[in-house]
């Protein structure tokens, strides 16, 4: 007699998949990151929740912003891209 739910087979979360796909996705992206000249010297950081690249950080320019969202979509399996990269100078406001 099989019982539902089944205790063993629904003792892992459906989840943990999707957990495991965004932490090496979350690699794949720092690691470009890491290793492009444009951005390798910016403070980014990389978190990835359901496919969603999620970029946050400071970063010199315009032109390097871009760039880090362009190796993030270039990594296959990313679903979508938040670049919420700010400008050094610009990210805060003081009035």
């Amino acid at each position: 007699m099989t019982s539902w739910p089944d205790p063993e087979r629904d003792n892992v979360p459906e989840h943990s998949h999707v957990l495991d796909e965004d932490l090496r996705l979350a690699a794949l992206v720092a690691q470009r990151i890491s290793i492009d000249w444009t951005t390798r010297r910016q403070q980014i950081s990389v978190t990835v929740q359901n496919a969603v690249v999620i970029l946050t950080g400071m970063v010199s320019d315009p032109a390097t912003r871009k760039a880090a969202a362009e190796l993030a979509w270039d990594v296959p399996g990313v679903f979508d891209v938040c670049n919420a990269l700010t400008l050094h100078g610009r990210g805060h406001n003081h009035g």
